[in-house]
């Protein structure tokens, strides 16, 4: 039999350039560039096609900026070769794919999958934060490709939101495996030193540590802050404020909630051994069971809608495991914070040491607590003590304490299942850890001077009411450990 040769898909003769049509130039002898698509502090990328195959690719050209030593230069241009050969390897849909690297005439080109996507930071600088469920799906995502390349021996080493693409479909690609290697201000490249771009810099790399796959997880924790919050946690004015940031700083989450603010949280833990691992972050955004999203104001074609396929499941059941799986994922991140120790031996007895907690509520230690977040208070916070609003007093004159934070738990909800009461030490390894971690930062002044109670509702305070009402809030307070008055906030945040 035999077979008639397909002709050649005809190819563009000409491309555009600064608007004007010219001859389109050719890399390797197979890969006319067509159109410009983006430059910065590394170089330029193309649209191009593969002439060979008719393919439309994404070409980047290495341009290294002036100034770098010859030695720094070849090393650097030596690396992008060897890893994007490595990162070519690897397999993943969230990944996109490097098909080739060349080095022609002294300058480099890595050969990749052209995505139709705009990167995350374009989407978060002209939307605004995305939705919380929609960050999870960009997390769970993000997470499955980082776990990819780390089972391979790769690591990104400049994750964040510019390397991350969203299609209309809600669908993410990760690009720039080891190519986005630095430069553009305000990013680092000296010989021997740190490659990438320091508002997504992990802690450890700031200390000359090599980067590994907790780094990765850390970059990636920023990340979704900014996707959810809408701001870079760290980026500051310039690179030493923004270093100093990551080093003595800790954001405050006020979009995120529940599962995903104690994702982001461990994943932000400095220290690397006891940051939430992918596998763990993973299993915790899995059990709020989002799926892939358009993002906000990226309508996506009709043929690209999403339709999840899904198996008859009774609701009851399902909310139950849910709210389970939430309270043991909640559990979970704090005890990372505290670097594998279980939260339990922060604990102490009310009337020593530190840090004390206890229940409110009916059948609680404390039998009535009526104060709330920023609310400074006369008395003192023990066992049988009645905290109602007539202990409130202005944090402008004297008083004994403050609650400088509180924690929302799970709602009460009058159309689902209830929430179980997840008992008094789980609901304990969730508020201490997380109350230790803000008194320890710098939205709270003197915090080594201040004695911390973490109040959280007794099983009838949780409960709910005839009138469908619970008291589920975790309260942290703090006074002077000395016992003396304070005479202002405690709260750098009402400074500002």
């Amino acid at each position: 039999m035999k077979y008639r040769q397909r002709p050649p898909a005809p190819f563009p003769r000409r491309c555009t350039l600064h608007g004007q049509a010219v001859e389109p130039r050719i890399i390797a002898g197979r890969y006319a560039l067509m159109a410009e698509l983006g430059r910065g502090g590394m170089g330029i990328v193309w649209r191009a096609q593969d002439r060979h195959i008719g393919r439309f690719v994404a070409i980047k050209e290495l341009h290294l900026p002036d100034g770098i030593a010859h030695e720094e230069r070849r090393v650097l241009e030596e690396r992008a070769l060897r890893e994007a050969r490595t990162a070519g390897k690897l397999n993943d849909p969230g990944i996109v794919t490097v098909y080739d690297a060349i080095n022609e005439n002294g300058t480099t080109y890595i050969i990749m999958e052209l995505v139709e996507a705009a990167t995350l930071s374009t989407l978060i600088s002209a939307h605004g934060p995305m939705p919380p469920n929609q960050v999870v799906s960009i997390a769970l995502q993000a997470l499955t490709a980082l776990e990819t390349a780390h089972q391979a021996k790769i690591v990104h080493r400049d994750v964040k939101p510019g390397n991350l693409m969203v299609r209309p479909d809600g669908k993410l690609k990760l690009t720039d495996f080891g190519i986005a290697q630095a430069v553009d201000d305000p990013r680092l490249t000296t010989s021997g030193s740190l490659i990438g771009s320091p508002a997504y810099m992990a802690p450890e790399r700031i200390h000359g540590h090599e980067a590994g796959p907790a780094s990765d997880l850390w970059a990636l924790g920023a990340t979704l802050c900014y996707a959810v919050e809408g701001w870079s946690p760290f980026e500051r004015s310039s690179t030493a404020s923004t270093l100093h940031a990551i080093m003595s700083e800790t954001p405050r989450l006020t979009r995120a909630t529940g599962v995903l603010s104690a994702v982001i949280t461990g994943l932000l833990i400095a220290d690397p051994n006891a940051r939430l691992s992918g596998p763990q972050a993973r299993a915790m955004l899995s059990s709020i069971g989002n799926q892939p999203t358009p993002p906000t104001g990226i309508p996506p074609a009709a043929t690209q809608q999403y339709q999840q396929n899904t198996v008859a499941v009774d609701p009851a059941k399902k909310k139950r495991t849910r709210i389970i799986a939430l309270v043991a994922a909640a559990a979970i991140a704090v005890a990372a914070f505290v670097g594998g120790i279980y939260a339990h031996s922060w604990f102490t007895s009310p009337t020593g040491g530190s840090t004390s907690a206890m229940t409110y509520g009916e059948g609680g230690e404390v039998p009535v607590f009526a104060l709330y977040e920023n609310y400074c208070g006369v008395g003192e916070v023990a066992p049988t003590k009645q905290l109602d609003s007539d202990a409130r007093e202005e944090c402008d004159k004297p008083h004994d304490f403050e609650v400088f934070d509180a924690i929302d738990l799970l709602p009460p909800s009058s159309n689902l299942p209830d929430a179980a009461y997840p008992g008094v030490e789980t609901l304990k390894n969730v508020g201490v850890p997380r109350c230790q971690l803000m008194l320890d930062s710098q939205w709270i002044k003197d915090g080594s001077k201040l004695k911390m109670s973490v109040l959280v509702p007794s099983q009838s305070a949780w409960e709910k009411d005839k009138s469908g009402s619970a008291q589920r809030k975790i309260f942290c307070v703090a006074g002077n450990k000395d016992g003396s008055k304070l005479d202002g906030t405690i709260s750098a945040k009402k400074d500002n």
